[in-house]
């Protein structure tokens, strides 16, 4: 096993690492404290819910498996080099962990607030069934032959695909709206920060190694990484630039300005009031 041989660059991997863990895990609260203070989860995508809990979840039992399990490690060392250090951290672990939980919370939250005739496509589900299957496929391939390392790193592309797929529905779904609202952007600057300083945490460790087994070791962190970049500066672009929230603002004053003060019935009524008040003064005086 490969020690740090640059105690700076090992205090940078540390630093980054907890950085990415601390941008991605508060990432998952300003949706959560959203849908709670609008008692509503209307403009939030279902499918991307699904899709994100099986995502997190895969990489849940990736990361957990490499860190904690000296099996894999041993093969992880017999395929890259017992003078490579593991592509995994702690702060991966405790990340995934997180996810899982608060994805699952959010989850909740559909099934206790309004969330109008949204639900989740079938398409979702059909990908969702076909993934566990497939996994569930790998694991007793695995356990004949013990090829643990093999199976953890099937976990990790269905990670990585779950990713390129998980943002789309959203996207779409702003798109077709002309609209974020009910999808928090601070959910999405967090996440960018997120995906910069893992992607540094990486780069921090292959100097120290002057080696880029880290990478091609774990290309699920890596593609993970440039996915969540590429994908938050779409949700960028959609909230601050096609569909800004000073646009939506302003729209609902306009709104708010063409309402009359009086509910429309009610003004009817009153009219009719006043004719009935006029017809019974008039036929006073010509008595």
């Amino acid at each position: 096993m490969s020690s740090w041989h640059s105690l700076p660059l090992e205090v940078t991997y540390e630093v980054l690492g907890w950085i990415a863990f601390f941008s991605w895990s508060l990432s998952f609260y300003p949706q959560v404290l959203l849908n709670y203070h609008r008692k509503s989860v209307v403009g939030l995508n279902f499918d991307f819910l699904v899709l994100n809990l099986t995502k997190h979840s895969s990489y849940l039992v990736y990361n957990a498996c490499m860190y904690f399990s000296p099996a894999i490690q041993r093969q992880y060392y017999e395929k890259y080099g017992y003078n490579e250090m593991i592509p995994v951290a702690l702060n991966d672990v405790a990340f995934s962990v997180h996810a899982v939980l608060l994805t699952g919370f959010t989850t909740f939250q559909v099934f206790i607030y309004e969330r109008g005739g949204q639900r989740v496509s079938k398409t979702a589900i059909g990908i969702t069934a076909v993934v566990w299957v497939f996994a569930a496929v790998c694991f007793f391939v695995a356990l004949g032959n013990h090829s643990w390392l093999w199976l953890i790193s099937i976990f990790n592309s269905i990670q990585v695909f779950m990713t390129a797929i998980k943002y789309i529905p959203q996207a779409v779904m702003n798109f077709a709206r002309k609209s974020t609202v009910g999808w928090s952007i601070g959910n999405i600057l967090l996440d960018l920060l997120g995906g910069v300083t893992n992607f540094g945490q990486m780069g921090v460790q292959s100097i120290d190694q002057r080696s880029l087994v880290n990478f091609y070791g774990n290309i699920g962190k890596i593609l993970l990484s440039l996915e969540v970049v590429v994908f938050d500066l779409v949700f960028i672009i959609q909230h601050y630039v096609l569909y800004p929230a000073r646009k939506e603002r302003r729209d609902i004053v306009n709104v708010e300005h063409v309402t009359p003060l009086l509910n429309p019935s009610l003004t009817i009524d009153v009219a009719e009031d006043d004719a009935r008040s006029t017809n019974t003064k008039s036929a006073s005086s010509d008595a």
